[in-house]
């Protein structure tokens, strides 16, 4: 026999398909009803859609664990690419910090040192671990991981 479990998706700012949040919630309830032992998360760049997010999950009866999914912003180009892609938010303070950056190496700083910032304040309020999406570019993860852990 083996121990295995498994994960399924959960979009914090709403699956771009879903008519609103609380049908998306409804379709995660099925899937942790279904089986999934814990939730992974969407990237996101600001903390409160994850918390807020949690609450309405927890609110909908749903207890398994909640892993943030983070991804560092590794470029300027991300600031338009990533919210057309994937549906999310980017944070004005983030756009500001990226816009200050004179480098493609500053920009990339810019990323490690705001998903470190994450990283910590999800931790610290509770989040039980973190995914980091690599997109098959981890140097920037090992930073992060190095820093925060």
């Amino acid at each position: 026999m083996t121990d295995f479990c498994v994960g399924v998706a959960a979009y914090p700012e709403k699956h771009f398909e879903a008519a609103n949040l609380d049908v998306d919630i409804q379709h995660l309830k099925r899937k942790v009803e279904a089986g999934a032992d814990y939730i992974v998360t969407q990237m996101f760049f600001d903390n409160q859609q994850y918390f807020r997010f949690v609450e309405r999950v927890r609110q909908a009866g749903i207890n398994v664990p909640v892993i943030p999914g983070l991804k560092p912003i590794s470029g300027q180009r991300q600031i338009d690419l990533l919210p057309r892609s994937f549906h999310i938010d980017i944070p004005q303070e983030l756009v500001n910090e990226l816009g200050k950056a004179k480098t493609a190496e500053a920009a990339y700083e810019v990323g490690i040192e705001w998903t470190i910032s994450q990283s910590r304040d999800l931790l610290a309020h509770g989040a039980p671990a973190i995914h980091f999406y690599t997109m098959a570019k981890p140097d920037n993860v090992c930073k992060i991981v190095k820093t925060v852990f």
